[in-house]
């Protein structure tokens, strides 16, 4: 059998107030840009945050990468080999990896940090189910051993989003993987500087001198690394006038997701240019906390499935240019092989709030309270919070709308305890397509409970098609399997698929050579 790859409304810039003063002595020398939220969590590991698996392709390196064509190629790693029997691979590292530290890069830096890896990522969890030992017979060479062969390997190893299997010290791989890590050390192409990090202000990275690209050139997140700027500063705005306003006023460089309203206005200006970097697209859902009460009651949450306006969220969010969202009833991807949206009677159109109101009041919801945690400082995603809570206050949920910043979101989704205890019920998130693309890479689809992402989704049959997905040998059996999985997923209420759309960055003119990929990468970006 060949090997199969698992990837086949706000205010007027004009009207907005003057960004901050942000000092550039030596303008070449710094790299400015303004991410779509702040910081706060800095292990890639720990969370799926994009925010914080931008922070690790700055700081750290991975031993496989997706390219531009979504083909896995060696990053850290120099190559590998398979025994005939496809239960041992042993992979060679590139000679001179080094840490920030100034320790070389060893083997069982990359087996200890595969392990914590495996334990969080839905992906590696599937792989560690047939791993026999992650093994370090030298400095250069990691020896993985299986039960059982593993075709899709290198698709693991290069996994681009969402708990990228980043490879840090062995020292601090060894913690929990359910605890942050309590240090920030990787070998990538910048270093992350912690005296000058101020969470809700500042991120600051410089480079890593000790770094040595790869020879080819960049191609996602493969290739030639090249840090040209010495210095990266990442400024949290979290008011998009005020972040437009910077980059207008050449007080930022880049700005990744501006609100769309302000687009026309950025357009106009002649130093300003406009694109979309994540060519493969943006999915947001909603997520709800299957471990407590009301939605551990599968009827309670497929009544908050049927109060889902589908093209309310889209346009809150991205405004009526269609061109760059549409409505995507599906927990893959529209326009991809497994997106199809062949959902059941129960989750099929036309959906309404008389449908949901009604499911409400057989379903034996007994008035508890709802807490739908929501970041006031993340326009793509702030909006949906609002929407829901407006939506299921209509049909009869006891709601709790607690707004906050989005670093705050992040820090409590991993709270399994009771709303009255500081829990949450609901919250709204989104992700790279690619991060969703099939059954072997997306959380939104896997059943394994409490070992599983926010909302802990516990389906022992979920977790047998996928598994059948993997075994399957022809396309039309795993488009079967794959809808067969949507729609147990839609039917339980796993998530709630909100909308699929495209993201624009703005960047000033004085930086060239942005590389396309899944998320803004630092290397490559280079004065114009």
């Amino acid at each position: 059998m060949h090997r199969r790859s698992f990837l086949a409304a706000g205010a007027a810039v004009a009207a907005a107030p003057f960004a901050p003063a942000i000092a550039q002595p030596a303008r070449t020398a710094t790299l400015r840009f303004v991410p779509q939220a702040n910081l706060t969590a800095l292990d890639p590991i720990w969370t799926t945050a994009i925010v914080t698996q931008m922070h690790g392709y700055h700081v750290y390196d991975t031993l496989y990468a997706l390219d531009a064509t979504l083909r896995a190629q060696p990053q850290m790693a120099q190559g590998h080999e398979v025994s005939p029997d496809g239960r041992t691979w042993r992979i060679t590292l590139r000679e001179g990896l080094r840490f920030h530290d100034g320790e070389p890069v060893r083997a069982r830096d990359c087996t200890a940090s595969l392990a914590r890896w495996s334990r969080r990522d839905p992906f590696g969890q599937i792989l560690a189910a047939v791993v026999d030992e992650w093994r370090a017979p030298d400095d250069r060479t990691i020896e993985i051993r299986l039960k059982r062969p593993f075709p899709l390997m290198l698709d693991a190893l290069a996994k681009p989003d969402a708990n990228v299997p980043f490879i840090m010290p062995e020292r601090l791989a060894q913690t929990d993987a359910n605890t942050q890590v309590s240090e920030v050390i990787g070998s990538g192409p910048y270093r992350f500087v912690r005296g000058e990090f101020v969470s809700g202000s500042r991120v600051v990275y410089q480079k890593n001198d000790a770094y040595v690209p790869r020879g080819e050139p960049a191609s996602g997140a493969s290739g030639g690394k090249v840090a040209h700027f010495p210095r990266v500063e990442w400024h949290i705005l979290p008011d998009p006038a005020t972040a437009a306003a910077a980059l207008q006023a050449g007080e930022v460089d880049w700005l990744e997701q501006p609100l769309s309203d302000l687009i026309p206005t950025l357009q106009r200006n002649r130093n300003i240019e406009i694109g979309v970097l994540n060519e493969a697209g943006i999915m947001s859902v909603m997520r709800l906390n299957h471990l407590q009460a009301p939605f551990s009651n599968l009827r309670v949450r497929q009544a908050v499935a049927l109060a889902v306006d589908q093209e309310e969220y889209m346009r809150a969010t991205l405004g009526n240019d269609q061109s760059v969202w549409r409505q995507c009833r599906s927990l893959f991807p529209c326009g991809t092989p497994l997106g199809t949206e062949d959902l059941s009677p129960l989750n099929a159109p036309p959906r309404s709030l008389d449908r949901a109101r009604a499911a409400l009041q057989a379903s034996g919801y007994n008035g508890e309270k709802v807490v739908i945690i929501n970041p006031t400082d993340f326009p793509l995603i702030g909006p949906h919070g609002q929407i829901t809570a407006d939506r299921l206050r209509r049909i009869g949920f006891n709601v709790e709308l607690a707004e906050t910043d989005w670093g705050t979101v992040v820090q409590r989704r991993v709270r399994t305890e009771p709303v009255e205890r500081g829990g949450w019920s609901i919250f709204h998130t989104f992700g790279s397509s690619l991060a969703y693309l099939n059954p072997a890479v997306s959380s939104l689809v896997k059943g394994p409970g409490a070992s599983g992402w926010f909302g802990w989704w516990d389906s022992p049959r979920a977790q047998e098609l996928v598994q059948a997905w993997l075994d399957a040998t022809d396309a039309g059996r795993q488009l079967s399997l794959a809808n067969e999985l949507n729609r147990l997923a839609q039917d339980d209420v796993a998530t709630i698929p909100l909308g699929q759309f495209t993201v624009r960055n703005a960047w000033r003119r004085s930086i060239t050579g942005l590389v396309k990929g899944s998320m803004p990468y630092p290397w490559g970006v280079r004065p114009a």
